[in-house]
């Protein structure tokens, strides 16, 4: 039984809209479904439209965030070792590429079994919020599937490569046959899907805002989407528009003044707790991510070093928590465990953690990018140093604000532009190690990725994961092929 069911149970409501982990969502017909016809329960439906699978484990371990430890050193397991070696992760256990596709899934199941509620019954204004959610949270699950099993969507190209069946009905059979379209005509769609939603949404319909899809949360998740679409004008306006009155500074992670104070505990139970500002989209996933204590493939001693003062251009340290289960496994510890138990007074059940899918910090950066794009380089800068103002222990403003000479010369790179879209991506890079965003950046902006690959004998080489290579998407799950969906090539 998975998590989202789980709380379905807990709401009282005998929906079966998510499989079995033994059966995919792509060949399984729902069954058991209550009649949806209240405010309330399209309010509960639609708050398990949301991804209940991470992706840190795949995108971690695709990217440079990942490093070789060393032969002998740390854990081996096929849901860390694959990835870093840029292999297909076979089955659908915790942290499988096959268990995010499924949960996005289930979560478009949702959203589209509230819509169709919602359609069918006369529920008044008061429903409306909700079917924004629902709108939204369909477009994001289905851009997060594009983003991670087609192809990179080109800024000014056709986007005729396969995209991934846009799902936005209720299945009533048990096998449906679905065809992937483009990538252009996915994108489409959801844009489609996420300009509609957010005319709807409203913040004051929830008791806990950062679980749902608010208007800030939307015009985040709006600033990513238009990001990779290279649209930078609508960029600039949706990030601007997720904080209130465009105050970043005040909504940051606090990284160098209160996250300072904490303990390593008091910390990681902050981190992700529903009153941080910084935080705009929240939600529960089942996931083991937060027991990677020491894996071969994982946090190590080269990638700890872009914490220090050499890591970056002030020559001063980030303010980043760097805690170690022994060198050389080390740990962000943003996430806290919650557990369910499924048998009072036992200790069987299912372990979750509550993931940050959409922040400020994000929103920023993304901003910085798309000034840099709008050749507004002044803009970026003062959005990048907003930014490091908040990450970089003992910052000084007077000494330590980036100029674009300081980034040439700390970088070595001659073009303005190039200089500062190089700070943006290697802060984001270090803000978000072990939160799985690294990965987006990279095959947006085509990067390469390079990672150390130890043998048996302690000797080190390099491989390298290059644009255009196959690897770069991630394959579909076999299941998919029942419904007339062809897998990714090999």
């Amino acid at each position: 039984m998975k998590l989202n069911k789980i709380q379905f149970l807990l709401f009282g409501l005998g929906l079966m809209l998510t499989a079995q982990s033994c059966n995919k969502y792509l060949d399984t017909e729902p069954d058991n479904r209550t009649q949806i016809n209240t405010i309330d329960k399209v309010a509960q439906l639609v708050t398990t439209a949301y991804p209940r699978y991470d992706y840190y484990y795949f995108t971690e371990g695709y990217s440079d965030n990942t490093e070789d430890k060393g032969s002998g050193v740390g854990s081996l397991d096929d849901v860390t070792a694959r990835p870093y070696n840029w292999q297909d992760v076979i089955g659908d256990g915790t942290g499988s590429t096959t268990s995010y596709w499924n949960g996005c899934y289930e979560g478009i199941a949702a959203a589209n079994q509230a819509l169709d509620a919602i359609a069918k019954t006369n529920l008044g204004s008061g429903v409306l919020p909700y079917k924004g959610e629902a709108l939204v949270a369909r477009a994001y699950a289905h851009f997060m599937l594009v983003t991670f099993f087609a192809k990179p969507y080109v800024i000014g190209g056709a986007n005729d490569s396969p995209g991934i069946p846009y799902v936005t009905t209720p299945e009533t059979k048990v096998i449906v046959q679905y065809d992937r379209g483009t990538v252009a005509a996915t994108y489409a769609k959801i844009e489609k899907d996420l300009i509609e939603g957010m005319a709807l949404l409203s913040s004051s319909a929830y008791s806990v805002p950062k679980y749902h899809f608010t208007p800030a949360a939307a015009h985040a998740f709006a600033a990513r989407f238009y990001l990779f679409k290279g649209e930078w004008q609508k960029v600039v306006t949706e990030a601007t528009a997720s904080v209130p009155a465009g105050d970043f500074f005040n909504n940051l992670r606090p990284l160098n003044t209160v996250y300072s104070t904490y303990g390593a505990e008091d910390f990681k139970a902050a981190f992700t707790r529903s009153d941080q500002k910084s935080s705009l989209l929240l939600t529960e996933q089942y996931s083991g991510w937060q027991r990677q204590s020491s894996p071969r493939y994982g946090y190590g001693i080269n990638l700890v070093r872009m914490f220090s003062a050499q890591g970056n251009f002030t020559g001063k340290s980030r303010a980043d928590k760097i805690l170690s289960y022994g060198a050389p496994n080390y740990t962000t510890y943003k996430f806290n465990e919650y557990f369910f138990r499924t048998s009072p007074g036992a200790d069987i059940g299912f372990p979750y953690l509550i993931a940050p899918l959409l922040t400020v910090d994000e929103a920023l950066m993304n901003r910085a990018e798309a000034y840099v794009q709008l050749n507004q380089i002044d803009n970026a800068l003062k959005d990048c140093n907003t930014f490091l103002s908040t990450k970089i222990n003992n910052y000084s403003s007077a000494t330590d604000a980036a100029t674009v000479a300081k980034l040439q010369s700390f970088y070595t790179i001659t073009d303005p532009k190039e200089a500062v879209i190089k700070l943006i991506l290697e802060s984001k890079k270090a803000e978000f190690l072990q939160e799985g965003l690294r990965w987006l950046d990279i095959i947006r902006t085509g990067l390469t990725v390079k990672h150390n690959v130890y043998d048996s004998f302690g000797v080190e080489t390099f491989v390298e994961l290059k644009p255009g290579d196959l690897r770069r998407v991630f394959q579909i799950p076999q299941e998919a092929l029942l419904s007339g969906v062809p897998l990714n090539p090999r």
